[in-house]
């Protein structure tokens, strides 16, 4: 599996995609009343997609994902169009997102759990990145309380080809397996600390 897709709840999809695109240079590659995607190339063969749907009553903030986005010296706390917090910092070496910075209650053990779900590799304290080095770290962060609510951001994870115990694998791990409606290609699952991810189907 890998990590694919950061995923926001978006009221008004294109605006609140339009501005993630333009903040971190993205190609728009998905515009449609309910659905803008856009992809941020970070190498030849890596990339992350960023994902807005349209939700007509996203979860209250603070979102449990929020993202760093590389820049000057000074820390800047933001946030975009829809109110869902950011920061800028100084940081090189990742490409416009620094960071993918998820709540925790455990990180030592959500950082396991998410190195086997992604592939990325440890890299300092509850923190993964790519194997090839390149683009954002993801920072397992301890959570200032429990999850009590949806989140208006998560990530999406794609299967690879004959991942056909991916259910029984990822629940091994920690994860929940959610009941979801059959028309959606995905799997739905909360991660040991409850932040919803979703399980793309392969691509042929």
């Amino acid at each position: 599996m890998r990590l694919e897709n950061v995923v926001w709840d978006a009221r008004d999809p294109h605006r609140l995609g339009g501005f993630w695109a333009a903040a971190l240079g993205a190609e728009v590659i998905t515009d449609e009343p309910d659905l803008v995607e856009a992809r941020l190339q970070l190498s030849d063969d890596v990339f992350l997609d960023l994902c807005f749907p349209r939700v007509t009553a996203p979860a209250a903030p603070p979102a449990r994902l929020r993202l760093d986005l590389a820049g000057g010296p000074d820390l800047v706390d933001d946030t975009d169009p829809e109110g869902n917090a950011f920061r800028v910092v100084e940081h090189s070496g990742t490409g416009p997102i620094a960071a993918l910075r998820l709540d925790s209650a455990d990180p030592d053990r959500d950082a396991a759990f998410w190195s086997s779900v992604t592939g990325w590799i440890p890299e300092g304290n509850a923190t993964l990145r790519h194997p090839t080095g390149v683009g954002p770290r993801l920072e397992l962060r301890r959570e200032a309380e429990p999850k009590n609510r949806k989140s208006r951001l998560h990530l999406d994870v794609r299967r690879n080809p004959g991942d056909d115990d991916v259910v029984e694998r990822i629940v091994g791990l920690g994860a929940t397996h959610l009941a979801n409606p059959p028309e959606h290609p995905w799997l739905l699952f909360l991660d040991p600390s409850g932040n919803e991810f979703c399980v793309l189907d392969a691509q042929s």
